[in-house]
């Protein structure tokens, strides 16, 4: 059995597969497509997806490992959670999902800049050869693939036509569900990543100690959005909401179950360049050198502190406070807000 290649031009890692059917849902054009079994096929995995198992196979057999994280370790409580939310919507104050439908949207859409820009070559970091490694093929086609998977091609794929991604996939699924309302526009949350104060690995160039704050902190969006988004699924299957539009509400829910399948390939990608970068050794100021994982560890740790620990007291309280201004509006705000506080959990 002939191994899988390890080294791969960018053309061959924004490849996608020959689509029996295009995506199309309610007149918009989207990424991704159907084989001849109408199954669902991500954008950009024909050769990107067995390149990323292979890279992974590669690890492993060298000792190392994707980076241990998975999106339990964000199992909190929401505000709100499902329940709390089913109980808006059935009292007519769908504003709450719809807006973080919205955002949701407005956030993956910032996503595609991740295909616009240039990262630092790690080969000027690693004291190992990265070129039959995923890290080495970051600026050769595969940030740029992820890019172009959240934030889709304005421009179209050469025909002019655009194609959406993520941020159009999930206007279209809540545009599905609502139909047409009189919401104002819901506005992204001004922080939704972690900065450090000041820097906490001087023996490693800046640019690099950036980048690997950067990867982080997406791998935790990744998870974060991950609950999110079977969160909505959830909503949207549920049989006792949406009743005026349940056909388009289980359409909505069908698109959420697919930019799911796309994004645990993001997930996936992201653990292994973790993975891989801890396993390896970097260069330092000095001349010398240090293991990747004496830099990549405390900078998850400490991410995953501030996630789980110092930022979800905070939100919870605005959130709160939000809700409760909402509620209050409505016609019988006091018994509903009982209600409400009563399912959380």
């Amino acid at each position: 059995m002939t191994a899988a290649p390890l080294r791969y031009a960018r053309e061959e890692l924004l490849r996608s597969h020959s689509y029996a059917h295009p995506h199309r849902v309610a007149g918009r054009r989207l990424h991704g497509g159907f084989d001849a079994e109408g199954r669902y096929l991500p954008p950009r995995t024909l050769v990107r997806a067995p390149a990323l198992a292979a890279w992974t196979r590669a690890l492993r057999a060298q000792g190392g490992d994707l980076l241990a994280a998975d999106a339990s370790l964000l199992a909190g409580v929401r505000s709100p959670n499902v329940a709390q939310q089913k109980l808006l919507l059935q009292s007519g104050l769908g504003q709450t999902f719809w807006n973080q439908l919205t955002i949701t949207g407005k956030i993956e859409a910032r996503g595609r800049l991740l295909g616009e820009i240039a990262f630092p070559d790690f080969q000027e970091l690693v004291v190992e050869d990265i070129s039959e490694r995923a890290i080495g093929h970051l600026n050769r086609g595969l940030l740029e693939a992820h890019g172009l998977d959240e934030g889709g091609e304005p421009d179209g794929s050469g025909d002019g036509e655009p194609i959406g991604g993520h941020d159009v996939m999930w206007f279209a699924l809540r545009d599905l569900a609502f139909g047409s309302v009189d919401y104002p526009d819901a506005e992204v949350p001004e922080r939704i990543t972690f900065e450090e104060p000041a820097r906490r690995f001087a023996e490693i160039p800046a640019a690099f100690e950036r980048t690997l704050e950067f990867l982080v902190n997406l791998l935790l969006i990744e998870f974060r959005a991950e609950i999110g988004f079977s969160h909505a699924e959830q909503l949207l299957r549920d049989p006792e909401l949406f009743c005026a539009r349940r056909a388009e509400a289980s359409l909505a829910s069908e698109l959420v179950g697919r930019i799911r399948r796309d994004e645990e390939l993001h997930v996936a990608s992201l653990r292994l360049y973790l993975g891989e970068l801890r396993a390896l050794r970097f260069r330092t100021r000095d001349g010398g050198s240090l293991p990747g994982a004496a830099v990549i560890d405390p900078l998850w740790m400490r991410l995953v502190h501030w996630a789980t620990v110092e930022q979800p007291p905070r939100v919870a309280a605005q959130q709160r406070e939000i809700l409760r201004e909402r509620v209050h509006r409505h016609g019988d705000g006091e018994r509903l807000w009982s209600a409400f506080e009563a399912l959380a959990g």
